[in-house]
């Protein structure tokens, strides 16, 4: 079984070329005010030569755009699905699938169908989690996700490759495509909640979600340090950019428990992430300890046993949408 990966048409990087090629025959001189005017007719030129007026297939932003380009992605014809919602972070290593993994059992004891969608395509934990091993089947009609012992359906990309220490050596563009196949190729069976795990950052996979996918909302996932709480507000401005709703942010490795006195000690120091959340008006939903009981559960595959609770108050929001 492989994965069919469809990239850009050539038509769009011929039109990117001879754009381009256009715009470096323009002789430049800096003492000439009316250059920037001049600049911006000869690319309106040059776009109006390569124009096939086919806006509605065409990704390029022009001044003679007449239609809105739509990214959103089909869903399969036999999926269903309820509310989506994102698991995003500015940077990678504060745990993000943890939490994914952890709402996705919270919704499943709460009596709600909940699957996940690993979008972290270069770096996905979520099946080890579970202790999912082997690749998922296909028939004619798409791709079934694998289900857990608890009911959980989930997609990744270590579900699809022989050896799930293969690593991915793939592009931007290609794999964002993929994380849309997941969307479109994969039958959802009457999904409540499906969780997203995206990749760290603001790049490609995050906007290709935002753009292409149905997102109800989104949970940021952050740790307590400030350099990571300024790295969190950039996550938030860009949902705020795409108009996707923040319904709260979560703190992993908040604190560890002493085993003796049973004392919070926090190891990164006073937490800058509930003033990030008030500055942006945003619910602080959990914060998350460094426990190594959820680490012996995670690496045996087990999670579904966890039974601490940290999550139901960020369930209970999801459950409100």
């Amino acid at each position: 079984m492989f994965l069919s990966v469809h990239m850009h048409a050539k038509r769009k990087r011929n039109c990117r070329k001879q754009a381009a090629k256009a715009k470096q025959s323009v002789t430049i001189v800096v003492s000439d005010s009316k250059i920037p005017i001049y600049h911006k007719e000869m690319q309106k030129m040059t776009e109006k030569e390569n124009c096939n007026n086919e806006c509605g297939s065409c990704g390029e932003e022009c001044a003679s755009r007449t239609e809105a380009f739509d990214f959103s992605a089909k869903p399969n014809p036999l999926s269903s699905v309820g509310k989506v919602i994102g698991i995003l972070s500015g940077k990678g290593g504060v745990g993000k699938s943890l939490v994914t993994s952890l709402l996705a059992v919270e919704m499943q004891k709460m009596g709600h169908q909940a699957a996940i969608l690993d979008a972290d395509i270069t770096g996905p934990s979520i099946p080890k989690m579970f202790g999912l091993s082997g690749m998922a089947k296909a028939n004619e009609s798409g791709i079934i996700p694998v289900t857990t012992k608890t009911g959980i359906d989930i997609i990744s990309i270590n579900l699809l490759v022989e050896d799930q220490t293969t690593p991915v050596i793939w592009r931007g563009p290609a794999v964002a495509d993929v994380v849309k196949q997941f969307w479109s190729d994969v039958i959802w069976t009457g999904v409540d909640y499906m969780f997203i795990d995206m990749p760290p950052g603001t790049g490609d996979v995050p906007l290709t979600v935002f753009q292409s996918l149905p997102v109800d909302g989104i949970v940021i996932v952050s740790s307590p340090q400030e350099l990571v709480s300024m790295i969190v507000e950039k996550a938030v401005r860009m949902a705020e950019q795409m108009k996707i709703p923040i319904l709260g942010i979560v703190e992993n490795m908040s604190y560890v428990i002493c085993p003796d006195c049973g004392k919070e000690i926090k190891v990164f120091g006073e937490s800058k992430v509930r003033e990030t959340a008030e500055k942006y008006g945003i619910e602080f939903l959990a914060s998350i300890p460094m426990d190594p009981k959820i680490t012996a559960i995670c690496d045996a595959g087990e999670i579904e046993k966890e039974n601490f609770g940290w999550l139901k108050k960020a369930a209970e929001r999801i459950e409100r949408l």
